[in-house]
């Protein structure tokens, strides 16, 4: 299970005056995507977060191809790239209904100790599922 896939509407909210997605609000798309592929393997970022882990973006880069607009029905889709050491790296788009390309991202993510603020190595049951893909 190397991609996962979830749909959102844009809220008004989320665009400028001409009805367009301001750039800002593809980052938490993103994450949106992320958070669903590790529960889609069975991992709760909550429930990482309680024993201790979390997961920084330490690397983004974001290429926006054409616009997302008010109230478009997108999907999120989130590709599994690799994990080695502490980091992980998923690669992901965001489409519209006519399953045009509109935005493609590369995400690069380290485990941390939350009470150390240092680098680890992930916990050996998303070793075991990131091994899956």
């Amino acid at each position: 299970m190397k991609e996962h896939q979830v749909q959102l509407r844009v809220r008004y909210s989320e665009t400028d005056q001409m009805g367009v997605v301001y750039h800002g609000s593809y980052v938490p798309y993103f994450e949106i995507g992320r958070v669903e592929w590790l529960r889609n393997k069975g991992v709760s970022y909550k429930e990482l977060e309680e024993s201790g882990v979390a997961l920084p973006i330490v690397s983004m880069t974001l290429n926006y191809k054409k616009p997302a607009r008010y109230d478009d029905l997108l999907t999120v889709i989130t590709k599994f790239k690799s994990q080695s050491s502490v980091k992980i790296e998923f690669d992901c788009e965001i489409r519209n209904e006519n399953n045009e390309l509109l935005t493609t991202a590369h995400f690069i993510l380290v485990f941390v100790d939350i009470k150390l603020g240092k680098a680890i190595a992930p916990p050996k049951a998303i070793l075991e599922l990131m091994k899956e893909g």
